[in-house]
């Protein structure tokens, strides 16, 4: 039997792989394979993911220049998981500029960022944009992403030079406030019937609303796998689901 047809894949062909550092043992990541993508990580040598929100093969580094050099893959005892032990280039795993994607940790009933920014990310991905071509700089994915790690990156940025710093150093109720304040100026844009404010609009509410994600330790990506979960179901069946 082939090695891959070992591996228990799920109903989209995906099996979840944890991304440790080979040196220290800390997860660094958690991300998706096919089995495409698990077989090129095996051949190169180097940790390629498949990407669900812009469906495609993607090698870690490909933007960033922190590539994965994989020293060991395992399967767990059910088949169903696949860890990666690597090297990590820079040092840096998380779009955020952090060491770990797992840096938010539970203070009482808050998440709190526990991990320092080690490299700003607006930096990390300016270095390398002018060699992506057009379709990859212009996807909406993209986007999303590179705007979240910019915003992420303000957290720890001056108050008195940043928007997005001075929201965080007020704190929650000032970034609630704020997006409650652009989703009643996109109703009334949407009222007025004026498609260029709504489009102003709803950008404004979708900014403030990553700001909210990264207040919470919560991505984008979160977002687009939650989304693609509903694709193909009914409304309905899905509010149905909900818990009352």
């Amino acid at each position: 039997m082939n090695w891959l047809d070992q591996v228990k894949w799920d109903a989209r062909g995906l099996v979840p792989a944890i991304v440790q550092d080979a040196h220290t043992g800390r997860v660094l990541m958690f991300a998706w394979m096919n089995r495409e993508a698990l077989e090129q990580t095996h051949l190169r040598g180097e940790a390629v993911y498949w990407s669900r929100s812009r469906h495609k093969l993607w090698h870690k580094g490909e933007e960033s220049g922190h590539v994965q050099t994989v020293r060991d893959i395992r399967l767990d005892c059910d088949g169903d998981v696949v860890l990666l032990q690597v090297e990590q280039a820079g040092g840096i795993a998380c779009h955020t500029g952090r060491e770990s994607c797992f840096f938010s940790r539970l203070e009482q009933d808050h998440w709190v960022a526990s991990d320092p920014v080690l490299k700003d990310p607006a930096q990390i991905y300016h270095q390398t944009h002018a060699s992506v071509d057009s379709t990859a700089a212009n996807d909406s994915g993209a986007v999303l992403e590179r705007l979240y790690a910019t915003i992420a990156s303000r957290k720890h940025a001056d108050p008195s030079v940043s928007y997005v710093a001075r929201l965080f150093q007020k704190g929650e109720d000032a970034i609630l406030k704020k997006i409650g304040e652009e989703a009643t100026e996109l109703v009334m844009a949407a009222k007025d019937g004026a498609p260029d404010k709504v489009l102003y609009e709803t950008a404004d509410l979708w900014f403030h609303s990553l700001i909210a994600l990264a207040q919470h330790g919560l991505t984008p990506q979160q977002v687009l796998a939650e989304l693609e979960r509903r694709e193909g179901r009914s409304g309905l069946a899905e509010f149905a689901s909900r818990p009352t």
